[in-house]
């Protein structure tokens, strides 16, 4: 057997040190040669199973090779079904639009039109900020604190995180900062702020185009809008002029619940973005959602080759039949939501040192007051057979992105090695009692 034939599992980890990047991340943290995949669970090549409570980042809401888009796709390309298209019209393209109209964007009565960008959700975050711009004619866009949009140069621009924006090596333009809700503490209305600038003349704030904002922060630390800011928030936008951005690269999809994590405000967004877990088995894919009136491009004007990613057109419409044909998905979600809460409250009130519950859905966390403290957690429940990371400004909040799909049992098991994790760590600390 040469080289080339030779079998993955066979690979020595060496050549990952030799030949890929330093810029790996999650590698670093959970050090294992990975084979297999399935449901809740990543297998080594020792065969060891690990409770994914990481899902790609929010890539991977439905589970690892979930049985009903697995055959979808298998199907598909057994059929000799189209790989690549460009932005041609294909059956696999077609079946997806229509499903997305019939099953979530006419009984949500939301008036949009799909644009396919690239593959990530920074493609999508580029096109909803340059259609923004492209309309109103104006170049400033208003980003919040803790926000993040991703890492190419305009998503970059409107992301808070000074690491990420570090790496620019270069000035970021086109953001105009504002707090996010509960920022500046509790009883501070940040959209009163926020208005007081664009009301005063001298404040030093251009009209903005538009405001992108995440109803969740997942890699912000897990901040939480509530629906009453974010009523607010498009109240201002459309008193002011402006364009509202939902980012719900990592909060939609039925992470909090609902598809869109915006449903729960009863708002409607003029511009919309998905990815991540859009594909359903974790095939690179993203669009951008807005109003029609907002389709200014002229033919080819924002393109990209990987625009026809025919195989997550299968399994994205693969998904949305199976699981959003009616409500029993996201009453499910939201049981299993409500005890993941319960159960992190009961690990803060237990534990000897400050934590804070944090988050909406199946995308909760815990806050540290001694931010190290996180990541020993996550290296403990690692340790233990669970992956979980980290989230926030200072990697305080170990954030639980769990399976919507994952068994009550699988669940309560991760939750378990997670308090079971929280407690070794602790035990080693000399902390004040807990305050929830």
């Amino acid at each position: 057997m040469n080289d080339a034939e030779r079998p993955l599992a066979n690979t020595n980890k060496t050549v990952f040190q030799k030949r890929e990047s330093r810029v790996r991340s999650y590698a670093r943290h959970f050090p294992l040669l990975f084979a297999r995949a399935e449901g809740s669970y990543l297998y080594d090549v020792q065969g060891k199973a690990y409770l994914d409570f990481l899902s790609g980042a929010g890539s991977l809401n439905y589970g690892h090779n979930h049985p009903v888009l697995r055959d979808a796709l298998v199907r598909y390309i057994r059929d000799c079904g189209v790989t690549h298209s460009l932005d041609l019209h294909t059956t696999a393209k077609a079946e997806f639009l229509e499903t997305l109209e019939t099953l979530i964007l006419r009984p949500r009565d939301l008036p949009y039109v799909v644009q396919f960008t690239g593959p990530t959700g920074a493609n999508a975050v580029e096109a909803a900020l340059k259609i923004a711009r492209k309309y109103t004619g104006r170049r400033s866009i208003v980003a919040f604190t803790n926000g993040f949009h991703g890492v190419t140069l305009g998503a970059l621009a409107m992301t808070g995180n000074s690491h990420h924006r570090g790496a620019a090596c270069q000035e970021l333009t086109g953001a105009i900062r504002m707090p996010f809700e509960g920022y500046l503490g509790p009883g501070i209305d940040t959209l009163e702020y926020f208005e007081k600038t664009l009301n005063d003349a001298s404040s030093g704030i251009d009209h903005p185009a538009a405001v992108i904002v995440e109803t969740v922060q997942g890699e912000g630390g897990l901040n939480t809008a509530s629906a009453a800011w974010l009523r607010n928030l498009q109240a201002l936008c459309r008193r002011h002029d402006m364009l509202l951005i939902v980012d719900d690269i990592q909060a939609g999809c039925g992470r909090t619940g609902a598809f869109f994590s915006f449903e729960e405000a009863g708002i409607t967004p003029d511009i919309v973005t998905l990815s991540k877990s859009l594909s359903g088995l974790g095939l690179p894919f993203a669009v951008t959602l807005f109003r029609r009136e907002l389709d200014v491009w002229r033919p080819g004007e924002h393109n990209g080759t990987f625009r026809g990613n025919n195989h997550a057109f299968v399994t994205a419409a693969a998904t949305l039949r199976h699981f959003w044909s009616d409500d029993a998905f996201e009453r499910e979600v939201r049981r299993k939501a409500q005890h993941m809460r319960k159960r992190l409250a009961q690990i803060a009130e237990n534990a000897e040192h400050e934590l804070r519950v944090k988050g909406r859905g199946l995308m909760q966390g815990l806050a540290f007051a001694d931010p190290p403290l996180a990541g020993a957690v996550s290296r403990e429940a690692f340790r233990r057979g669970m992956i979980i990371e980290t989230s926030g400004p200072s990697d305080e909040v170990i954030k639980c992105l769990c399976p919507l799909t994952i068994s009550m049992e699988d669940l309560e098991r991760g939750l378990t090695i997670l308090e079971e994790s929280v407690a070794a760590v602790l035990s080693q600390q000399s902390l004040p009692r807990a305050v929830v």
